[in-house]
């Protein structure tokens, strides 16, 4: 008898059928498993053997890259389609310190600011400008020399209520001596300092100009005597995004310079009749006048003219008196008052009240011709010789002195008192 062992084989050694198949399907298996633990060991002995040296385990040969610990704020938040244009733009950073920041709009345009000395903020100088889109781009390092960076977009709003300022006189315009510079708001201002502040008037060569308010809708500026010929002078309106009331935001930002030209002023006494013109420091010429008459007296005072018309209608009803009048082809006509008081040619009366008797409903008359054509007459003269700007006074007409807000005649304030009037 035989004795089979474990493995399906006879002690004697022989395989039988049933081994020898189970030899043949073990076989591939011992091999593979015997490819597979020698790869494993000869990859084992390579590194075993030194590889790149590095130490750290999976790291291939080579560090993780390091992260800066500096954080970056930018307010307005990137993304913001609405924001404030009265706050600055602020740059914040944790962890680090401030390297570089950059707030541009647009065009290129960049926002001025300061960095903290700690260097951990930025502030821009003044607010961004409304309806306006800015990139920012800041830097920082951390302790380690680390950088970080930010990139932020941001949009600022549009005011839903906004005022304007109506200056005169036109930018590049050459006016009289007495001109000032006045200007008309939009709207009510309440902040009368926030917006008087953001205007400024200049002269060349320099002299002290001072604002005055009259109304809250009219800011006038001056110096204490009037301009001297050829003056240049400046202004400028830095209004936009300046809150002049309550939500009321202004839109302006605009220069404005015009040039004083010969120093011309003119008398009308109404006592003499005699209008007497002085240009230059020198008499330049004389004319026979004819003033309001008793029931309708002139104002007295400095009066600036503001309006020339080579023709005009004049239209008693226009100034509350009636149907005392309605001439169509009133010639070289001058406003003085916004009341409707005028320096004017006169055809329809007699030549003989120039010089001799004040009759007119408030205006101040010269003799003149139909057309306005007449080179010869003293209307045509005068007007031709004027500018706006030029100051006219009246004396003797037995009326008070014009209110001074009654045109642009601020004039007849005292300095201190026109000074009194300035919200700074």
């Amino acid at each position: 008898m035989t004795a089979r062992d474990g493995q399906g084989r006879s002690a004697g050694g022989n395989w039988s059928r049933r081994g020898v198949l189970a030899g043949l399907i073990g076989a591939p298996v011992l091999l593979l498993a015997a490819c597979n633990d020698t790869k494993s060991a000869d990859a084992g002995g390579s590194g075993g053997s030194g590889g790149s040296g590095s130490g750290t385990p999976g790291s291939g040969g080579s560090s993780a890259p390091k992260t800066s610990a500096a954080v970056i704020t930018v307010t307005p938040a990137d993304g913001t389609a609405a924001a404030s244009f009265s706050d600055p733009v602020k740059v914040t950073v944790t962890g680090g310190t401030l390297g570089t920041v950059k707030v541009a709009d647009s065009t290129g345009k960049e926002l001025a600011g300061q960095l903290a000395a700690d260097g951990t903020s930025w502030t821009s100088a003044a607010a961004p400008v409304s309806g306006t889109k800015y990139t920012v781009a800041a830097t920082a390092l951390d302790k380690d020399k680390l950088e970080a960076d930010a990139n932020a977009v941001f949009t600022t709003a549009t005011p839903a209520n906004t005022f304007v300022g109506y200056f005169t006189p036109e930018d590049g315009s050459t006016v009289g001596v007495g001109m000032p510079v006045s200007i008309n708001f939009s709207k009510p201002i309440t902040d009368r300092k926030a917006v008087q502040q953001a205007i400024t008037v200049t002269a060349e060569p320099g002299v002290e100009i001072v604002g005055h308010w009259f109304s809250s809708t009219r800011l006038d500026f001056r110096p204490q005597e009037y301009w001297a010929k050829g003056t240049k002078v400046t202004l400028k309106l830095r209004l936009k995004d300046v809150e002049g009331a309550k939500g009321v935001y202004g839109t302006q930002s605009k220069d404005v310079r015009f040039t004083i030209g010969r120093a011309q002023t003119t008398v009308a006494d109404l006592g003499a009749k005699k209008l007497t013109v002085t240009t230059d420091g020198q008499v330049s010429a004389v004319y026979k006048i004819s003033g309001g008459a008793p029931d309708h007296t002139t104002w007295g005072g400095k009066m600036v003219i503001s309006e020339q018309y080579e023709q005009t209608r004049m239209n008693s009803q226009t100034v509350n008196l009636g149907s005392e009048y309605d001439i169509a082809d009133v010639p070289h006509a001058q406003r003085l008052t916004t009341s409707g008081t005028f320096i004017h040619g006169n055809y329809w009366s007699s030549t003989s009240i120039f010089g001799s008797q004040n009759t007119s409903h408030g205006c101040v008359g010269l003799q003149d011709a139909k057309g306005a054509q007449d080179s010869g007459t003293d209307g045509y003269k005068f007007y031709k010789s004027s500018m706006i700007g030029d100051v006219v006074e009246v004396v003797n007409s037995g009326d008070k002195t014009v209110d001074p807000a009654n045109g642009l005649n601020g004039w007849n304030l005292g300095w201190a008192e026109w000074k009194a009037g300035s919200a700074i």
